[in-house]
């Protein structure tokens, strides 16, 4: 190596170890893909050695780009830095912050969370990406991913954001015409409003799971809010997160002393992520959600 390594090649290696996928880095320094790959390559060259391998779960750095990260950390701290005492607004968390989350804590906790988040930092620009799935083995292309139910991912870094509780509800017009269950065993007669077996990827939130008896299942989608609507107009009893309907008067809970499942809601991201400011925010923004809401996830 015949001189410094140049600062803007480090930022850029900073952002493909976060993200994984040099199109999303593309798209979060508001480039182009080829740019991202000659900043690399240049890198490289200065170095004397490679600071990326390919893997199935993306671009992960070597030994030497672990040790250039750690440079690079230091220039993203030192700018920001800098940036907030010229400023002196305070305004240290920006950039983009890229986050893959289920489809209710989107709605419910992540939009709330960010949009009070932008408030105090609006330089901050946070993409939303929603789906309930289980956790990815490959977090190429986000930032941060919060998922329901288990994880199981060891190459991930994993915080539990909180806990909340999946019941039995019904409208209230349906339960004035078919009647109310009065023990888990009335399920079985019952219409039921559920996920799509063949399309559901935690086993948390599949009725299957819970003991409950198998009913007619008479409504079924990917969508929380496909479920959500179909209950609400009488389509039959479906088992939804309390929080998303607690304090509506168009969802009646139905044997609450007898049914109740707790579910863990847990954020995931690559230990190099988890050191940037901005998900650093988000993350305490959306631990200060939930805690806001502990009744109603609890309820």
């Amino acid at each position: 190596m015949n001189r410094f390594p140049n600062p803007d090649d480090l930022l850029v290696l900073l952002t493909v170890a976060r993200l994984g996928r040099f199109t999303a880095v593309a798209e979060a320094l508001e480039t182009t893909h080829t740019t991202v790959s000659r900043r690399i390559s240049a890198l490289d060259r200065q170095l004397g050695g490679r600071t990326l391998a390919r893997t199935p779960a993306g671009w992960e750095l070597t030994d030497l780009g672990r040790h250039a990260l750690r440079a690079a950390e230091s220039i993203e701290s030192s700018l920001a830095t800098l940036k907030s005492e010229v400023s002196h607004r305070g305004e240290a968390v920006s950039g983009v912050v890229r986050v893959h989350v289920s489809d209710a804590f989107g709605a419910y906790i992540a939009g709330p969370a960010i949009v009070d988040l932008q408030r105090d930092h609006p330089r901050l620009k946070v993409e939303l990406l929603s789906a309930t799935r289980r956790a990815s083995r490959n977090r190429s292309g986000v930032d941060l991913e919060v998922v329901a139910g288990r994880v199981e991912d060891s190459r991930a870094e994993v915080m539990v954001l909180c806990e909340y509780t999946l019941r039995l509800f019904a409208s209230p017009g349906y339960l004035q015409e078919q009647g109310r269950p009065t023990s888990l065993s009335d399920l079985g007669r019952h219409r039921f409003v559920s996920y799509v077996d063949s399309e559901l990827q935690v086993a948390e939130l599949d009725y299957r799971s819970t003991g409950l008896p198998v009913p007619s299942a008479a409504f079924q989608a990917t969508s929380i809010f496909a479920q959500l609507q179909a209950v609400r107009a009488g389509g039959g009893i479906g088992m939804l997160p309390s929080y998303v309907v607690h304090g509506d008067p168009d969802f009646a809970p139905v044997l609450v002393d007898s049914f109740g499942r707790s579910v863990n809601y847990s954020a995931l991201a690559r230990p190099e992520s988890l050191r940037a400011p901005g998900v650093q925010a988000v993350i305490g923004a959306f631990l200060a959600e939930t805690r806001r809401q502990r009744v109603a996830l609890g309820s």
